[in-house]
């Protein structure tokens, strides 16, 4: 694969598993802080810091990106993150200590098959080893690694592309309710195969979570319109999508440096549908390889 989410230029991505648990944490780390913007469509999400995000509060840009399995219990990698930074001389000025900013997205994987019978949740060490790796690959790494996509495992997908000379790219953990395609979802029938009422759990086992990046200049209004737009990528191959529970979140990075002037609404609609079509590929990576 030639073409990755790391192709957005100042952006490195590190992946980290523990096979015995079947779980993981990915990392996005900036070279320098990025502009971001979120959306969040659905259902049952486990986020951190996503409310600082919004155009309209303080933080200006964000130092790190994690996404992680684990369900509540991985929110402790961003925590882990966030120290390391810290130490690192990463983040806000605020007295003593530097603050970083580092948002982040969870997905259920609890109930894969891996021992969870942890004293110690695994998540502040896979993430700090993850901070420290280089391996923006496709398959079953960091995030996706214990991810189960409707009937087929997941994993996590990456993929990019260029426009007008810019590249934008995408980076999804699928752990999806709805079935995922390979080509257009069916009409008509609507299959679950993740849904278990003899369990309880009624399909609650599930999110698809990610980020979409580019190295055009952005404001976090406009960011915030990128992500949005990006989920249409997600309904494009997975069905159902967005459902009560998925906890679907996305994220849009731009790495391009202060005091550039943002793109115009038609740049920003070009590069939100190609954000879109990333998406989808990522999702199909994760899933069906290539």
């Amino acid at each position: 694969m030639n073409d990755r989410f790391t192709d957005v230029p100042g952006l490195v991505v590190g992946h980290a598993e523990d096979r015995t648990a079947r779980t993981g944490v990915t990392v996005v780390r900036p070279d320098a802080p990025m502009i971001m913007g979120v959306d969040v469509r659905g259902g049952a999400p486990g986020t951190r810091e996503t409310d600082a995000l919004a155009p309209d509060t303080l933080v200006e840009r964000v130092h790190a990106l994690v996404l992680s399995g684990g369900s509540v219990f991985g929110l402790a990698a961003a925590d882990a993150v966030a120290v390391a930074l810290s130490k690192r001389g990463i983040g806000l000025e605020a007295g003593p200590l530097r603050v970083p900013v580092v948002p982040a997205a969870i997905l259920f994987d609890l109930a894969n098959g891996g021992d969870k019978s942890w004293d110690k949740p695994p998540y502040r060490a896979l993430a700090l080893a993850a901070l420290d790796a280089r391996d923006d690959v496709s398959g079953a790494v960091g995030a996706g690694f214990g991810a189960v996509a409707g009937s087929r495992p997941g994993g996590i997908g990456s993929a990019s592309t260029t426009h007008a000379g810019y590249t934008v790219g995408a980076l999804i953990a699928v752990n999806s309710f709805g079935e995922v395609h390979a080509g257009e979802p069916p009409s008509g029938e609507v299959p679950l195969p993740k849904l278990n009422r003899a369990r309880g759990l009624a399909g609650r086992e599930n999110t698809t979570i990610g980020a979409v990046a580019t190295d055009a200049p952005l404001t976090r209004s406009q960011a915030t319109r990128l992500a949005a737009m990006a989920h249409d990528g997600l309904a494009r191959c997975i069905r159902p999508i967005h459902t009560m529970f998925d906890g679907d979140c996305l994220f849009a990075i731009s790495t391009a440096p202060p005091g550039t002037a943002p793109v115009d609404a038609v740049m920003l609609s070009i590069l939100g549908t190609l954000a879109a079509d990333m998406v989808a590929l990522a999702v199909r990576r994760a899933v069906f390889g290539g």
